[in-house]
């Protein structure tokens, strides 16, 4: 069985969590800094990371990115102790498997090891839940957008925040298209290092650079006849961009290290949970590139405008857990319910379907009570209960929306673009907040 990397500090908790997944039948290595773990990894490989957040010299998301530059693909799970369930939306954002806050549950943390181990046959489902569309208008006008583009062979820019499920879309469309019977590739852009993007996509041949020690088939060959999803698109670097949008105009890759060219076929679908349009103004993005993939745009909804969905999706998720965790809950107590009425839930269906699955875990009975949701959560609606807005439930939202502007806007000493992407929304909806609710810099 594949080993696992436990990096961490605490040398005491580190110690505990490598016994534990020994015991379960996982083998495991522990390293208590950034830089022991980075020796390490460049001399054997590991089915799974799981990292601190804070470590002496770094953070868990900056050994991800170390590792992944030097094209060290394990998955991650971030391990935090901050109250702030942003902190672990941004590392899930930056390519992290899932999180777990600590105090770890131990099974909590078995039941994601497992899930890792499995996530061939998961990744279809991480998303959304596979057969629930929602009720709600912005639900049923994204499955109309994608019942009327999936039968075309038209490239496609999925936008939305992390966590509203794209792959999932991305996947439904592929399912209702004529090439549903063959090869959906998806590729997560975000993890590609700028020296192993180009081999990733187009492939390599036999030494046509270090380490290259045998050909290699690129993604849009392996793809071909099918659909290629590639994730966070954003994150290509320039070069990698130019090589795309000549593939992408002439239907022809040339592999590393070759000079044959390679005809494929293949339905290109993106994903973004940045303006690429934006992107574009910025220089950060092809505006060719941009034009050539922007066939047709469908914008995922945040959970939290989809508030008729929301129970609907945590019934789906209930039965989802009961079937893996084997147990019998039947509902949520009206005290978690009315948690999740007044929660913001800005890590959105992935966060939900989280929480759902950790409140069935640590349940007895067949009622899921508070007692099961995690710290921060409670903490978050401890700190912000409705009294100042009486009993308007709009009122209240409006008022901790305010509070969570004006704190990204001091936190980044009032740059709003900076704020934007903090907050993950555009400048134009940042601006509009800001006049919505006057608020004024502070010096």
């Amino acid at each position: 069985m594949d080993t696992i990397l436990v990096v961490d500090d605490d040398l005491t908790f580190a110690r505990i969590i490598v016994q534990y997944l020994r015991k379960e039948g996982y083998p495991a290595d522990m390293c208590h800094s950034a830089r022991e773990a980075e020796a390490v990894l460049e001399k054997k490989q590991y089915a799974l990371l799981l990292l601190d957040y804070r470590l002496p010299d770094g953070t868990g998301l900056d050994l991800m990115a170390a590792a992944k530059s030097r094209g060290y693909h394990a998955p991650a799970i971030i391990m935090t102790s901050f109250n702030d369930v942003r902190t672990a939306v941004n590392a899930i954002r930056s390519g992290a498997f899932d999180y777990i806050t600590k105090p770890v549950n131990r099974e909590e943390l078995l039941m994601l090891v497992q899930q890792v181990m499995q996530q061939e046959t998961a990744a279809t489902a991480s998303a959304l839940p596979a057969f629930v569309e929602g009720e709600s208008a912005a639900s049923k006008k994204l499955h109309q957008q994608i019942r009327l583009i999936a039968p075309t062979d038209m490239s496609v820019i999925i936008q939305g925040e992390s966590g509203t499920g794209k792959e999932y879309v991305a996947r439904l469309i592929h399912g209702l298209s004529e090439r549903a019977g063959k090869t959906f590739i998806a590729v997560d852009c975000g993890t590609l290092s700028t020296e192993l993007a180009a081999s990733e996509l187009f492939g390599h041949r036999k030494g046509a650079f270090t380490g290259a020690l045998h050909d290699k088939k690129g993604k849009f060959e392996e793809a071909n006849g099918g659909t290629i999803f590639l994730d966070e698109i954003g994150n290509l670097n320039y070069e990698v961009q130019v090589k795309l949008l000549r593939a992408i105009q002439e239907r022809v890759m040339t592999p590393i290290g070759s000079n044959k060219e390679i005809r494929f076929d293949v339905r290109i679908i993106v994903a973004t949970n940045e303006d690429l349009k934006t992107c574009v103004g910025q220089g950060r993005f092809r505006d060719d590139l941009y034009h050539r993939l922007n066939e047709f745009k469908i914008q995922v909804p945040p959970l939290r405008e989809r508030e008729e969905d929301l129970f609907l999706f945590t019934e789906h998720f209930i039965w989802e857990s009961n079937q893996a965790l084997k147990r019998t809950v039947q509902a949520l107590s009206p005290g978690v319910t009315r948690i999740f009425r007044g929660y913001d839930w800005p890590g959105n269906i992935r966060e939900l379907r989280n929480i759902v699955k950790r409140l069935v875990l640590l349940s007895e009975g067949s009622v899921a009570g508070e007692e099961g949701l995690p710290e921060e959560m409670l903490l978050g609606i401890a700190a912000g209960r409705p009294e100042a807005a009486g009993t308007d439930l709009k009122q209240w939202q409006e008022l901790k929306e305010r509070e969570l502007i004006e704190k990204a806007l001091k936190e980044v000493n009032y740059n709003k673009q900076k704020a934007a992407r903090l907050l993950n929304i555009n400048r134009s909806t940042l601006y509009a907040k800001i006049d919505k609710y006057g608020i004024v810099e502070k010096g």
